[in-house]
């Protein structure tokens, strides 16, 4: 390599990476898995039908609407006052009062309303901004792609462990600095991060046409304006973690057992919020912590329970803990690249970096 100063050095190495990686079938597949699990995110909701939904009736000309509904669950409650209690508790989907009328919760029931005799009014009790099957799809396509691009920054401890074993990381830091073999690995598989998103940018709208859901492309293009930079600077955050821990072993056996505190850190926020996304509460916590904000925020800014500045903040944070972060992974790295014979210990690698 001819540059040694640290930028041309930088450019080498991941002009390098994305090299290497182009050619591997692997990232082919992985484009292509993230493909049709867009399209099937988009498509399955509406072909798989969950359990019976279940209805509270109230009185015999309610009861009557619903005569020969064998998918609905239905329940006789006594009164308007039981049946409202019932539906804010979700212990049921739905109500049918006398008036006719259909209580609902946040939605209207459209399997209810499909398979009643006559279509009365809705009437909702906590009307929600963006429908819950809506939310339910826009969290699943935002936490799985955290979730694939985060562990394909494993990548990196894969190459950096392979590097090590084979001898010629000795080859690299002789001709390049060490910093700027780890900026270059994350430059590289951050600009493979872009094009892949690049390539779901293309394929998302029709993704959404074919599922029936054109018009939540509308709907999601202002919070997917913040999940794509809040992505960005989160796979900085994961990429340098990921490169430390291939740094800190010296075989590919030995790399599952530093690996695992990062594959905690990528799948932790992925099952928050999927766990948690009901829970107003817990998705304002985390949508401030820093390896769950790239998702949450941009989840609260969609359904409205988020304000611009508040995603400021959240970046603010994200950011300045990127920067840490890269700092502390610098000194770990170049501390324990160049260290063989089995994992090493966090502290050698701090003392070694002096």
């Amino acid at each position: 390599m001819a540059g040694t100063g640290f930028w041309p050095a930088t450019k080498l190495v991941a002009e390098r990476e994305i090299k290497t990686f182009v050619r591997l079938k692997g990232f082919w597949i992985t484009i292509a898995v993230l493909l049709v699990g867009l399209f099937a995110a988009a498509v399955l909701p509406a072909l798989i039908g969950g359990s019976n939904t279940s209805v509270a009736v109230v009185g015999a000309e309610a009861r009557q609407l619903l005569t020969g509904t064998s998918s609905l669950d239905v329940r006789d409650v006594p009164d308007v006052a039981t049946a409202e209690r019932l539906v804010r508790s979700e212990e049921v989907d739905a109500a049918v009062v006398p008036g006719p009328r259909v209580i609902a919760l946040d939605d209207p029931p459209t399997d209810v309303l499909a398979q009643l005799t006559t279509a009365p009014p809705v009437d909702l009790l906590a009307p929600a901004a963006v429908s819950k099957g809506v939310r339910i799809l826009v969290i699943q396509l935002f936490a799985v792609i955290f979730l694939v691009f985060g562990m394909g920054g494993s990548a990196i401890a894969q190459s950096t462990v392979t590097e090590k074993q084979t001898r010629i990381v000795e080859i690299l830091v002789a001709t390049v600095p060490v910093r700027a073999l780890l900026a270059g690995k994350i430059l590289g598989h951050w600009l493979l991060t872009v094009g892949q998103l690049l390539v779901l940018a293309v394929a998302a709208p029709i993704a959404l046409a074919v599922g029936g859901h054109s018009a939540l492309l509308d709907m999601v293009a202002p919070a997917l304006g913040w999940y794509v930079p809040f992505l960005c600077i989160g796979f900085v955050l994961v990429a340098s973690l990921w490169a430390v821990a291939g740094a800190l072993v010296s075989r590919q056996e030995d790399l599952g057992a530093s690996m695992g505190p990062v594959m905690l850190l990528v799948m932790g926020p992925y099952f928050g919020v999927v766990f948690a996304s009901d829970n107003a509460s817990a998705m304002t916590v985390l949508s401030y912590v820093p390896f769950s904000s790239a998702v949450a925020m941009p989840v609260r800014l969609f359904t409205g329970e988020a304000q611009a500045w508040e995603a400021l903040v959240s970046m603010g944070l994200l950011a300045a803990t990127v920067v840490a972060i890269v700092l502390l992974a610098s000194r770990l790295y170049a501390g324990s690249l160049l260290q063989t014979g089995g994992k090493v210990a966090l502290k050698k690698a701090w003392a070694r970096a002096d």
